[in-house]
């Protein structure tokens, strides 16, 4: 089993900037990828970037963050982070980590981003 604590959201103006960090711990030798999604009220859970855990470190972002939003990762801190930039009232939405731990997908308890117009 995985856990995920994450922290970085809040209140933010329409073009500021947040850094979302996620931390792994438990089972992090089985983890294949880690990556966000997001949920706005009244809308399906959908995924934002997401970045393997390989030599290469593929990554794959939404078309809607694409530009705006990069993830990265600190190997040593088992921890994934999510900068975002350019922020859009359309990126307020609970935010979730996850890891892919061999198929089974491990959910953080969400952080909330606000952006205001």
């Amino acid at each position: 089993q995985v856990q995920l604590v994450e922290s970085g959201g809040g209140l933010v103006q329409a073009g500021g900037s947040l850094r979302l960090s996620c931390a792994a711990s438990g089972s992090i030798f089985s983890i294949n990828g880690m990556g966000w999604f997001r949920q706005a009220p009244g809308k399906q859970r959908e995924l934002v970037a997401f970045a393997a855990i390989t030599s290469d470190g593929s990554t794959n972002y939404a078309d809607s963050v694409k530009g705006r939003f990069t993830i990265s990762r600190d190997n040593a801190k088992n921890t994934v982070y999510l900068q975002m930039n350019s922020l859009k009232p359309e990126d307020t939405a609970v935010y979730y980590c996850a890891a892919d731990a061999r198929g089974v997908v491990n959910w953080g308890q969400g952080t909330q981003v606000t952006v205001s117009s």
